[in-house]
């Protein structure tokens, strides 16, 4: 039963604010169970938040009872199929590998290794279209950011930052630590949805050798 604060965001949305990720699953799980009929317009998972939009005009005093009460009965559960997998070919020669190396006391081959072992899971979307943060990971792999950020960081690149590992969508500015890079399309607005990635899609890495 995750606990729950309801604020409102405007005059047309709600944003629940919970304690992790996992709750934030929980959940979003039982709110997209609902969506139809609670005629919500988006749900927008984060890292410990859910940003719930309806139509403009709409009590926001009565959903906001709802959800709670959504909240209040999710079950521990994770949206998404498990059996639902994403593979993406990484080419392990990131600028930052070594020094992820030595940040976590590995070989840069046992990086390689606990990065394609671990199935990792996208846990919400943001900071780009398309960009994806993935969890679940090798906990082995909790590094920092890098202390400079670079002004330019080419699309493809998989990198690393706290708890997560991501693949920048396209180039933009990023201070991730990048360790490899992929070919695959993480965003493509003749594909439906464009984004590869989907909230509790599996995502496995692959070293393309």
């Amino acid at each position: 039963m995750p606990d729950v604060t309801v604020l409102p965001c405007g005059d047309a949305a709600l944003l629940l604010e919970l304690a992790d990720l996992d709750a934030v699953f929980a959940v979003v799980a039982a709110i997209e169970a609902q969506r139809t009929t609670l005629q919500l317009y988006d749900v927008v998972p984060g890292g410990r938040t859910v940003l719930v939009t309806v139509a403009p005009g709409r009590s926001l005093d009565v959903l906001s009872a709802r959800l709670t009460e959504l909240a209040d009965q999710a079950a521990d559960i994770r949206p998404g199929n498990d059996t639902d997998e994403t593979t993406i070919e990484v080419t392990y020669d990131g600028p930052d590998l070594q020094d992820v190396a030595q940040l976590t006391g590995l070989s840069t081959d046992e990086v390689i290794s606990a990065h394609t072992a671990t199935p990792w899971r996208v846990g919400f979307g943001g900071f780009a279209p398309g960009f994806a943060y993935l969890v679940g990971g090798d906990p082995r792999l909790t590094v920092a950011r890098r202390a400079e950020s670079r002004t330019t960081v080419p699309a493809g690149s998989v990198g690393l930052a706290g708890e997560f590992s991501g693949i920048y969508p396209r180039s933009s500015p990023g201070g991730w630590q990048l360790i490899g890079h992929t070919d695959a399309p993480l965003w493509d607005l003749e594909r439906r949805p464009p984004a590869l990635l989907q909230v509790g899609t599996m995502v496995r890495f692959v070293a393309r050798r």
